[in-house]
């Protein structure tokens, strides 16, 4: 289960991350706004802009982690680990069915 506990660490550091860029850039905004170098209406279509590209960046961090980040990790595994590895998948696709 070590595998499976750092591939989620690893996803929660990606999303906290855009989830804290988000924040900052909303931050900003309203301070430009308020500061009126922004009229509202740009604010809000400038944080939809956000939100998209951030959305982006969230699925493509997500098929980065699935891909390149467990085929590397997955090389390195002992015999053990790979079968339980391989049990943890099963009982995983067993669920979706």
């Amino acid at each position: 289960m070590e595998i499976t506990d750092g591939i989620k660490k690893f996803f929660l550091i990606g999303v906290g991350a855009a989830a804290e860029t988000a924040e900052k850039s909303g931050e900003i905004l309203d301070k430009l706004v308020e500061k009126g170098e922004l009229t509202v209406a740009q604010g809000k279509e400038l944080n939809k802009e956000l939100k998209h590209t951030l959305k982006e960046s969230e699925e493509k961090a997500k098929a980065k982690v699935s891909a390149d980040d467990i085929a590397s990790r997955v090389k390195d595994m002992s015999e053990e680990d790979l079968e339980k590895l391989k049990a943890a998948i099963a009982d995983a696709e067993k669920k979706d069915e």
